[in-house]
């Protein structure tokens, strides 16, 4: 019986320790985040913070965990950890190249056409090695070649069917839509959907710059230049025009001095430069097309494929979504889901499904309000809680957990290149950043100097201070944590 009672002893007195320290660390990091929230230049802003022990699921400190608040590009995170769960890491995009009609002789009396699987990284600056290797349009023309067609008697014909024609979400703003980081999704993507302008600003400040080049060339597209050279160093130029447009305006300021300073802008129309692209390349080479380039509109079910692209394994994909941020690569990835679970992907088919997938691993989705895929939108909203219950799903339920999570940036790369790289060594801060204007939010995972897991989300929404401040505070909220 002693003997029993002192094992009892022992089991209380090891609960009692563990109890203890959890209550120290938990009271040292809520004490921490109120200290936090106290400085000035958070006085009027929307704060949302939770922290959670990754093994245990303790938490570890909050403040005002369920209020909703713009996520900005942290949402990506949620896009991402849904199209891994529900695709697979190895999962790959096609575009097909495909012939409507017959072949006679070295004649094709028919079309040619370029059909779209939703490939949001088809000819990307970041896969540039995957698809220019052997680029595609080489491949494209070389498949004509081996079934000897040297004419074409129809046109080209695009097809971005599997998604509907609304490129842009409904809430995106005006601002943002004609620059490469608003650039819409279409079923048959190349480039990123954006293109180069090259601009030769004056050596004096307040001089009209002038348009150098454009690149690639996009066909009948004409531009209202209204950028002056500036003293400032930064890019502050902003093109302005909506999908289909041939018409851009742009605005704002240069360095000045620059005889070539390049700006990005939207491509209107993907599917159609392609299709014009592939025209060049295939006239180059001899082939001869008689007819004009269009749309598919209807589908005869007798197409004869002759080339299929295929894009790099998805993880690649979401690797560069959350490390550099890609709006693109986030709203492809939304509309394919759609796609892959009803036939044809829209916005808002691909919002219902990741809300109701969150739902059904048990995540309270109240308070979660989606517009778009990669946070753009300012009509999103996320409580902190939603969030890390999110990560922690990810994190202990996924058996994609590692790829996930390294597909983070760690300090002090990507979006987390601000962050002191000596106060996070080796990794240990993993997470996806997400800003706009009065809006700096973090989530990822963070790796104490005692080897604790931390998951954690920190909102702000409305702060007074400039983003500089805010960032280098949010950095020594984790940097505190870091010491637990």
């Amino acid at each position: 019986m002693k003997k029993k009672a002192t094992s009892l002893l022992l089991i209380l007195l090891a609960v009692s320790c563990f109890l203890k320290g959890y209550s120290q660390t938990h009271g040292f990091a809520d004490s921490s985040v109120q200290k936090w929230v106290a400085q000035e230049n958070l006085r009027n802003a929307s704060i949302g913070v939770y922290l959670q022990d990754a093994s245990s699921g303790e938490l570890i400190g909050s403040y005002n965990p369920r209020l909703s608040l713009a996520p900005a590009s942290t949402l990506k995170l949620v896009t991402t950890a849904t199209a891994l769960e529900m695709l697979g890491p190895g999962f790959r995009f096609t575009t097909t190249l495909a012939i409507d009609g017959t072949i006679r002789n070295d004649s094709l009396l028919g079309n040619l056409i370029i059909i779209g699987g939703g490939d949001p990284a088809l000819g990307s600056e970041y896969f540039h090695d995957h698809y220019l290797k052997n680029h595609f349009l080489k491949a494209w023309t070389d498949s004509l070649r081996r079934y000897n067609i040297r004419h074409i008697s129809g046109g080209i014909l695009t097809d971005a069917s599997i998604y509907d024609d609304q490129s842009i979400p409904d809430t995106w703003i005006w601002e943002d839509i004609g620059n490469y980081y608003g650039a819409g999704v279409s079923g048959l993507s190349v480039y990123d959907n954006s293109f180069e302008i090259h601009l030769c600003s004056p050596p004096v400040a307040g001089r009209q710059t002038r348009i150098v080049s454009v690149n690639p060339t996009i066909p009948d597209m004409h531009f209202d230049n209204r950028v002056v050279s500036s003293d400032d160093q930064r890019d502050l130029a902003y093109v302005f025009g909506s999908p289909l447009d041939s018409d851009r305006l742009i605005r704002g300021s240069v360095p000045k001095g620059r005889k070539d300073f390049t700006i990005r802008a939207s491509i209107p129309d993907p599917a159609f430069l392609l299709a014009t692209q592939l025209r060049d390349s295939i006239m180059a080479e001899g082939i001869t097309v008689d007819g004009t380039i269009g749309k598919r509109l209807v589908k005869s079910g007798s197409e004869l494929k002759l080339a299929t692209t295929l894009s790099p394994p998805l993880i690649d994909i979401i690797r560069l979504t959350n490390h550099e941020s890609v709006n693109l690569f986030a709203e492809h990835l939304l509309k394919h889901l759609a796609y892959i679970r009803n036939g044809h992907g829209s916005t808002q088919k691909g919002i219902n499904l990741i809300t109701e997938f969150w739902k059904e691993k048990g995540i309270d989705i109240r308070g979660l309000f989606l517009y778009d895929g990669s946070g753009l939108s300012r009509f999103n909203a996320v409580t902190a809680e939603q969030m890390v219950n999110i990560l922690a799903y990810m994190k202990n339920e996924s058996k994609h957990s590692p790829l996930f999570f390294n597909s983070m940036p760690a300090v002090p790369d990507g979006t987390l290149s601000y962050f002191d790289p000596l106060k996070f060594p080796n990794q240990r801060l993993r997470a996806k950043s997400g800003s706009m204007t009065r809006v700096r939010c973090y989530a990822g995972l963070l790796t104490t100097s005692s080897e604790r897991q931390i998951l954690f989300a920190i909102f702000l929404n409305n702060f007074s201070g400039s983003p500089a401040t805010t960032v280098k505070a949010v950095e020594t909220l984790l940097a505190d944590l870091y010491r637990l």
